[in-house]
């Protein structure tokens, strides 16, 4: 059997590649959807999912290689003609599914792979590299996107794959003729089919499927708004300085992998003077709104009952006295958070310049001390210290 195409027969490379590719194929898609189905109220539950949509992943790059070696290769070879050029409209209609599965091949994995490098954390891809894209930033815009052009596209793959397969069947059950043999193992007798006339219509025509599903995966898009470095809200009360910008930032490791977040929302009185008072330079207290979290692609999950459960807790609460500590300060104080209490040092540094002051700092807190995470005992699922981050600039208050 000839390793090339010849003009009536497929040869051993091309019938490799299409077999390898749809074994992918269907092997990723019951993955993605289990994973999709499957609950996380559990730990054993929460990995499982993870696990699949790792593999999924891994599945889905692996096609996208392969799917690139196969065009590639299509492209150095000659094509075998259709056995039945006279059926004008069937052989249009051929021609387009094969064209809207190569496109598929393509983008279906990529746009996936988009969403994967703009997330952070939860279900690696397991070969060691693609958990980054060059020119895909870290976005949850872009995760949000990219999910619904992956979905889209997923429905025009399954729709291409059934065309495809009924075809083929088709021809194997009722044409009774040697299409399906031709990419099965052997060289099936063929005879010479009438030349036919090549046109660009079927690559035009499933190009433009997949235009038009994009289109429509862009319009319904509910993407959020990238909350960059987020700012506070206005700092309330009668506190000495007044908070101009800043950002509360939390990292959090899920399954080996850091997933970072900030809260867009949270509020902050300070009284501080640089002349300590009855041994204290000032107090603090700080209300930081839960639902603005944004946490990679788990911020939905992060908002569960199990988790920060912001519906029945919707704001944390650190109240704090400022002490002087060395060459920098500390804030020591007490962070109510899920309706839990715990005692939480935040050494930090402080630059005054004028009336304008700038503040960071940064600690560590354990997440079984709020409660998150409930029932969830091992660390290499979800890790128990959360790096807390702070940063602000402040205005001295007239």
């Amino acid at each position: 059997m000839s390793l090339r195409n010849t003009a009536l027969h497929y040869g051993t490379v091309t019938k490799t590649f299409h077999w390898l590719t749809a074994l992918l194929i269907f092997t990723a898609i019951p993955l993605g959807l289990i994973a999709s189905d499957l609950p996380y109220e559990t730990q054993e539950q929460l990995a499982s999912k993870a696990r699949l949509f790792s593999l999924h992943k891994t599945v889905g790059v692996a096609i996208f290689a392969v799917a690139l070696l196969r065009i590639l290769w299509a492209l150095s070879q000659t094509k075998p003609a259709p056995l039945h050029p006279e059926r004008k409209a069937e052989t249009l209609a051929a021609e387009t599914v094969h064209w809207a599965l190569y496109v598929s091949l393509v983008a279906l994995p990529l746009s996936g792979w988009i969403g994967h490098a703009a997330s952070e954390g939860f279900a690696p891809i397991l070969w060691p590299f693609g958990q980054s894209l060059p020119l895909v930033p870290k976005s949850p815009a872009w995760v949000e996107t990219a999910a619904g052009v992956h979905e889209i596209f997923t429905k025009i793959l399954f729709a291409a794959l059934a065309l495809h397969v009924l075809g083929a069947l088709k021809h194997a059950v009722i044409d009774r003729d040697a299409t399906l043999a031709r990419m099965l193992p052997g060289r099936p007798d063929v005879d010479a089919p009438a030349a036919g006339h090549a046109t660009a219509l079927p690559a035009l025509l499933a190009t433009g499927i997949y235009a038009v599903g994009l289109v429509l995966a862009l319009a319904t898009s509910e993407a959020p708004e990238d909350a960059g470095t987020p700012g506070p809200a206005l700092a309330r009360g009668t506190g000495s300085w007044q908070v101009q910008e800043g950002s509360i930032a939390i990292t959090v490791r899920q399954f080996g992998g850091e997933v970072k977040g900030s809260f867009a929302d949270w509020s902050a009185d300070i009284d501080f003077a640089e002349t300590p008072v009855d041994g204290k330079n000032g107090t603090v207290r700080v209300e930081v709104s839960i639902p603005s979290l944004t946490l990679g692609s788990v911020t939905k999950e992060a908002m569960g009952e199990k988790y920060f459960n912001a519906e029945a807790f919707p704001t944390a609460v650190y109240t704090a006295d400022i002490l002087s500590d060395g060459e920098g300060y500390k804030a020591e104080g007490t962070l109510t958070l899920k309706g839990n209490e715990a005692p939480v040092i935040l050494p930090f540094t402080l630059a005054i310049h004028g009336d304008t002051a700038t503040m960071s700092g940064a600690t560590t807190l354990d997440r079984r001390d709020y409660d998150i995470g409930e029932g969830q005992t091992d660390e290499g699922t979800l890790g128990f210290p959360v790096a807390l981050d702070v940063a602000l600039t402040a205005q001295r208050s007239e």
